[in-house]
């Protein structure tokens, strides 16, 4: 009975292992995989004004959803800043890509 529980335990302590690993690895890759200097201020929102500047250049593809998925606002800028004063307050997401870097943040509409 004590030589099954023994491997019961083995096999348990593994698995775990195993996982926290795997975990750790995959923060490792989005770590890499986030946009250099990422910025978006003020949040919460309070002017209808987002301003968004990281350290890779080019075009900022950028998506809002609701807290269903939904996505509210799709559009692209060139400069830092967005206007989102169409919004209602509330919770959203904001998705940005900028040379095929993801980067995801909660924003506060006020």
């Amino acid at each position: 009975m004590r030589k099954i529980t023994c491997l019961i335990f083995i096999f348990i302590t593994t698995s775990f292992y195993a996982q926290v690993k795997e975990k750790a690895a995959k923060v490792a890759l989005d770590k890499k995989e986030e946009i250099r200097g990422f910025k978006m201020y003020p949040n919460p929102v309070t002017n209808g004004k987002l301003y968004i500047s990281a350290l890779d250049r080019g075009a900022k593809h950028i998506q809002i959803f609701n807290i269903l998925g939904k996505s509210i606002l799709t559009t692209k800028i060139m400069g830092k800043e967005l206007n989102i004063s169409k919004l209602t307050s509330g919770v959203y997401i904001l998705k940005v890509i900028i040379s095929e870097k993801t980067i995801t943040r909660k924003l506060v509409v006020k």
